[in-house]
């Protein structure tokens, strides 16, 4: 009876316990019945659509679990999600079907190390980034195609393919190499000019601030600012840099070499200060792009760096009105145009009188020995003008080609008349000058990496003189005309942010042509020469701005076809901070001319604009050649500067006829060098709105002509101590600048008065240059201020003052013997007397 009873105990058991378990399991009840019981269990409640539950059935989960293990068993058991809001409202959505995803690791190309935290960038405009690994991943319904960029590298599109989450992707970046930007020295002299690394001073005519005597931003009147830039006979037609003379500078206007340089024959720029952007001036170690200069380049560009609104301007001053207008024709292109014009033809202004007797003063000419004045009486009539157009046209995102168009001209006629003895002389003289030049530009950024320019260009300049003489009936005509076309290719390479490298070629041919004719008694002369020249350009460039390292070099290899000759010209820019306010300067370069201006005559082209360009033969007229370094310490801290450069200069191949002799010289035809040693120093003080400056220049320049008599003696254009001063206040709308110019007077050659027979007198000169002239000193002033309206329109109103305390200063001095009183004459040039200007200009 013992098992019986034992199975029935075990029976009972197993019932009891199947019966729990069928308890739990329970059946399947609708949905909407189990959230009710969890709401009324829990009191919470539930926000749904009736879409998304009905017909839904289950089992019910376990009443033991809690609120959050029930929701996520009906979330595991239903295509539901649940969102719990504080244990108050749940939200049931209805959960969107699996989505595919799209997932891909980011390596670096050059080290094939992962990039961590790049962006990629969705076109729902949601963004992921890589993890450690480089690893991303996103849904593929997000985006088919998306962007990836991280800082140093350049940005990726990537378009996703029929990608699953087994087969990631995997991506490469290019770092991005930028070349870094090179640190400048800002506000030297004035705002809006500085000192970039590679040694040259940059000038941004816009933002240009004010100097004394300047009104306008003159580019060759500002340069003369700079220590080490002078012009002896306040010309900007003959601005000598350290020691060299005005031909011996390259001039180029957005590409153009430029051979007139001076309206008004030197004394304002043919270069529309309004137009040019950028204007970078080289004494020394300029780029091996540069040729056809052993001194100084000034690089002028009217190309904007940015892209600029629609302008208008419109000025006018005492001596010339201009105007400027630059319109955007579509996004990617514009035209811009000026001109400039002389006011001479309607009024004659207290500055036009000035200048143009600074320009004729000597028609009154002083005897030497019996101190007697000859007067000459003149009737003239002079006009200029000059005018520019640009065209920039964008082609796609890499390519731009641009179209710039110069003319210049200037036109002097002057009828005059003498009486000496009761002798009358007269002079019908015309005398035109004029440049005109072009130059078409391609340039193609091939990556971020590559750029390529090409540019063709032409510069045709033309002197012609027309003089008459009514007593001997004779009529005298003079030319001058040079020809310039060349083509350049210059390639930029950045191999990374520090490291450039640019290569490339030009190809140049210069004609000139001189001609002469003489009637009563008959002459006549024409020779044109043609040149033409190879140039093979290497240069390379490390920038670091981080260990405060700068350095450049490049060579210029020269093939001249007509002499079979080879010319290697090195050039080395070195810039080193020693600290964060003090650097160390080292320049370089070695560079040659095929062309020179010479003076054949003092009186040829009427003795105003006597020079002429004529080409190197390579036996009497040599290629010049020249050698330069320069050790430079750049000191600034405080708002204080100091810059002080020791330099040594040496220029072979020159001939007497370049170098403007006035004395025993004169007809002499030998060849030379000079070598100049000199110093430059520069101090400067800003203080709030007041900024002041002060420089000192000193020269020793000496010329060596080994087959004179006196082979070694000054140069003609040594200054051997120049200081000047500026003091410059600059607030808001208004600006005012003083300064004063100081120089050791040029050197010159005296008669031998003790060997002179005054009966029958010939000149008998001491050494040349063996004294000097007084010495210069000059203080001037200007001053500006501009102010707009609500409507946007900008009004500038200048005033200037040159020599405010009327000084009369010698600037040259020599003597001649006088045809017409058989005597020695002194003639005495001065700079300008107390010469005033004003200025108006509108801009909207």
């Amino acid at each position: 009876m013992l098992l019986p009873k034992q199975f029935h105990f075990l029976f009972f058991i197993f019932f009891l316990v199947l019966n729990i378990f069928a308890q739990d399991k329970g059946k399947p009840m609708s949905f909407k019945k189990i959230i009710i019981d969890i709401e009324q269990q829990y009191q919470v409640s539930f926000n749904y659509t009736e879409d998304n539950i009905v017909g839904l059935q289950l089992n019910p989960p376990k009443k033991t679990l809690s609120l959050d293990q029930k929701l996520q068993y009906l979330a595991q058991n239903t295509n539901l999600s649940f969102e719990n809001i504080g244990n108050r409202f749940i939200n049931i959505y209805k959960k969107d079907p699996e989505s595919k995803m799209i997932c891909g690791y980011i390596f670096s190309s050059t080290d094939k190390k992962p990039i961590e935290n790049a962006n990629i960038n969705l076109s729902n405009k949601t963004q992921v980034t890589t993890d450690s690994n480089g690893y991303f991943e996103f849904k593929k319904e997000d985006a088919t195609v998306f962007l990836i960029s991280h800082v140093g590298f350049t940005t990726k599109r990537i378009v996703a393919g029929n990608q699953n989450s087994g087969n990631c992707l995997q991506i490469l970046l290019e770092p991005e190499i930028t070349e870094l930007q090179e640190i400048k020295a800002n506000a030297i002299l004035a705002s809006g000019i500085s000192k970039n690394n590679d040694g040259s001073f940059e000038i941004k005519p816009k933002k240009f601030g004010i100097l004394p005597g300047l009104i306008e931003p003159d580019a060759l009147q500002t340069m003369q600012q700079i220590p080490g830039v002078n012009s002896l006979d306040e010309s900007v037609s003959s601005i000598n840099v350290r020691g060299g003379t005005h031909d011996q500078n390259l001039f180029l206007w957005n590409g153009i070499r430029m051979f007139q340089t001076g309206h008004f024959f030197g004394l304002i720029s043919v270069f529309n200060p309004n137009l040019a952007h950028t204007i970078s001036i080289y004494k020394n170690g300029s780029s091996a792009f540069y040729g056809e200069s052993v001194s100084s380049v000034v690089a002028i560009s009217s190309t904007p760096e940015t892209a600029e609104k629609n302008s208008f301007s419109a000025g006018i001053n005492m001596i010339n009105a201009d105007i400027y207008a630059k319109y955007n024709l579509t996004k990617k292109s514009y035209v811009e145009i000026s001109a400039r014009k002389s006011i001479t033809d309607f009024v004659e202004t207290p500055t036009y009188k000035e200048y143009f007797n600074k320009v004729f003063q000597n028609t009154t000419i002083t005897d030497f020995s019996e101190k007697q004045n000859v007067d000459y009486q003149s009737d003239k009539k002079f006009g200029f003008y000059d005018a520019t157009l640009k065209y920039a046209q964008k082609i796609g995102s890499k390519d731009q080609i641009v179209l710039d168009l110069i003319t210049i001209k200037d036109k002097l006629t002057v009828f005059q008349s003498a009486t000496v003895y009761d002798m009358n002389k007269s002079e019908n003289n015309i005398l035109r000058q004029e440049n005109y030049g072009g130059n078409l530009s391609w340039k193609r950024k091939w990556n971020n990496s590559n750029t390529t320019k090409i540019n063709i260009y032409n510069s045709s300049y033309k002197l012609l003189a027309n003089q008459k003489t009514t007593m001997g009936d004779q009529i005298v005509t003079q030319e001058n005309v040079v020809n310039n076309n060349g083509i350049n290719l210059e390639n930029n390479h950045i191999l990374n942010s520090r490291f450039t490298f640019n290569d490339g070629y030009q190809f140049n041919e210069i004609g000139i042509t001189n001609f002469e004719q003489v009637s009563n008694p008959d002459f006549y002369r024409k020779v044109k020469d043609v040149l033409r020249t190879h140039a093979l350009i290497l240069e390379g460039k490390y920038n670091d701005t981080l260990s405060r390292i700068y350095f450049k070099a490049g060579a210029r290899i020269n093939y001249i076809e007509k002499f079979k000759k080879i010319i290697v010209e090195p050039r080395i820019q070195f810039n080193y901070g020693i600290s964060k306010n003090l650097n160390l300067e080292l320049l370089g370069e070695l560079k040659s001319q095929n062309s020179q201006q010479i003076i054949d005559l003092q009186k040829d082209y009427f003795g105003i604009e006597k020079r002429r360009w004529i080409i190197s033969n390579n036996t009497t007229i040599p290629i010049q050649k020249s050698r330069q370094i320069s050790l430079n310490l750049f000191y600034q801290k405080n708002d204080w500067l100091l810059d002080v450069e020791n330099f040594y200069k040496k220029v072979t191949g020159i001939t007497t006829s370049s170098q403007g002799f006035q004395n025993q010289l004169e007809f002499v035809r030998t060849t030379g060098d000079y070598e100049i040693v000199g110093t430059e120093v520069l101090v400067q003080k800003k203080l709030n709105y007041f900024l002041t400056w002060l420089s000192y220049t000193y020269n020793n320049n000496n010329y060596h002509f080994t087959n004179y008599e006196f082979p070694s003696f000054p140069n003609n254009f040594e200054l051997t101590h120049t200081v000047s001063w500026a003091g410059i206040y600059e607030k808001n709308n208004f600006k005012i600048a003083l300064g004063t110019k100081w120089s050791s007077g040029r050197p010159k050659t005296s008669p031998d008065v003790s060997k002179i027979d005054l009966s029958n007198p010939v000149l008998v000169y001491n050494k040349p240059n063996s004294t000097n002239v007084h010495i210069f000193s000059q203080v001037n002033i200007s001053s500006t201020y501009k102010w707009e309206t609500t409507q946007g329109i900008q009004y500038k109103l200048g005033i200037s003052i040159l020599n405010i305390l009327n000084r009369k200063n010698e600037i040259s001095e020599y003597y001649r013997i006088s045809s017409l009183t058989n005597s020695i004459e002194e003639v005495e040039t001065f700079s300008l007397q107390r010469t005033p200007n004003m200025s108006f200009r509108v801009s909207f």
